[in-house]
């Protein structure tokens, strides 16, 4: 189990961690992405810290519903009008870097599939 004292997503969502805010409420906080794959590359987390998509239960589906309000939101820009790719990764073989919940939200180009 991770000490939460040392999440790097906590600490970002509390602002102990500087960021480059997108957008922010008291469920979710979003900001750009360090390392941008596309033109537009932003992160959405839960301020509650959920380790994962395996995590998920009924507890926290309301939580990931109001995620994905907030990406339908904040996709509505020019930028994202062409589509838009949302994307979060479980576990290290897929991925994941960070034990905290977390969805990508990639756009500003057209997109490969498979993905990798």
């Amino acid at each position: 189990m991770i000490d939460l004292s040392e999440c790097l997503f906590c600490k970002i969502a509390s602002g102990e961690i500087p960021s480059d805010c997108v957008y922010a409420d008291d469920t979710v906080y979003a900001f750009t992405d360090l390392s941008p794959q596309a033109p537009v590359h932003f992160l959405v987390i839960p301020r509650q810290h959920i380790a994962s998509a395996a995590d998920i239960g009924v507890k926290e589906a309301e939580i990931v519903a109001h995620i994905f309000e907030v990406i339908a939101n904040l996709t509505k820009r020019p930028e994202c009008k062409d589509g838009f790719r949302v994307i979060t990764n479980c576990g290290p073989d897929a991925g994941q870097s960070v034990p905290h919940l977390h969805f990508h939200v990639l756009a500003g180009r057209k997109m490969a599939w498979p993905p990798g």
